[in-house]
């Protein structure tokens, strides 16, 4: 009988005749085939569940007038395919003003919350930068507390931003959990490269755009396509500081259609008189307010491990 000899922790222990390996968590184990398919399984479904919707929208946004009225509503299977909806909305009116005013609003908007959240977090990533300390205690506390609906509303009033399309960026153009993140990629950066920058005479800003933004790219992009969706989403501010219709963004304009509140001029006569569906005209809108997240996300994927993970476990 071959006696069993105890060796160091994380190495193998010799029995008779083989090597044994240590006992490891379930959790590392190599799952078996029934697992692998229960897992395929849980993620089909899953993707079923988010693309089946999807489908709906667009195969219903796409059908005709008597398309929908025999599937009783939304349609599931295509049929007598038409682009009606689409080139009614795209011909102008207030769809696409509203159109123009989210792309508009979307790019200033993450433009200016892009420089502040990258200025900001640079500043911060700095230890010998003046202040910063408090400063990042103060922009913490922002996250745990909030002066309201109310003052806010009464601020962007005695500024006199109502009816106005700063109303929509300045109150939301700064997120303080984009900012740690950036600020916590920036602290990965090595010291010596930024020191050896600086003995050769560049500045702050110059390492900021040389260096740093440069070897930032993936949590950039991912903080940028965070502000863009954002932007892009955004209704509420819309509809507590824009009184005029003709300055609504695409969204508010979405939720009036929905809603039934009222057709959009142009459109309104065209579902009147059969040429359109007021189904599909709702469906169509939705499609054209999913569709550059949807065109956009997968660009920016490939960086979402590297940059939020990167980003979010330096302190």
């Amino acid at each position: 009988m071959t006696a069993v000899i105890d060796k160091p922790a994380g190495r193998p222990v010799r029995g008779p005749g083989r090597w044994a390996a240590p006992p490891r968590p379930a959790w590392e184990e190599k799952p078996s085939p029934a697992g692998v398919a229960g897992k395929g399984l849980v993620l089909a479904l899953a993707c079923l569940g988010i693309l089946f919707p999807l489908w709906i929208v667009v195969v219903t946004s796409l059908s005709s007038r008597a398309a929908i009225d025999e599937a009783g509503g939304l349609v599931m299977i295509p049929k007598d395919v038409t682009f009606v909806a689409y080139q009614e909305l795209l011909s102008g009116g207030q769809v696409t003003r509203a159109a123009m005013v989210s792309v508009g609003v979307t790019l200033a908007g993450t433009l200016f919350s892009m420089a502040v959240s990258v200025l900001c977090a640079y500043g911060l990533s700095r230890s010998g930068s003046l202040g910063h300390r408090w400063i990042l205690m103060l922009l913490l506390a922002t996250m745990f507390f909030s002066a309201g609906l109310i003052p806010t509303y009464l601020l962007v009033q005695s500024l006199g931003l109502m009816d106005s399309y700063l109303a929509l960026i300045l109150p939301s153009a700064i997120s303080v959990f984009n900012i740690l993140v950036l600020r916590g990629f920036f602290m990965g950066i090595s010291p010596e490269l930024i020191d050896s920058a600086r003995i050769d005479g560049a500045g702050d800003l110059r390492i900021l755009w040389r260096i740093v933004l440069p070897l930032s790219r993936a949590v950039v992009a991912v903080i940028t396509l965070f502000y863009a969706v954002g932007y892009w989403s955004a209704w509420f501010n819309a509809s507590l500081y824009l009184n005029d219709q003709d300055m609504l963004p695409l969204q508010n304009v979405m939720i009036q259609l929905v809603q039934k509140q009222e057709a959009p001029v142009g459109l309104g006569q065209a579902i009147k008189t059969g040429e359109l569906s007021g189904l599909a005209v709702q469906m169509a809108v939705m499609v054209m307010a999913l569709l550059p997240v949807a065109v956009l996300s997968p660009f920016v994927q490939r960086h979402f491990r590297k940059g939020m993970l990167t980003g979010a476990v330096k302190g």
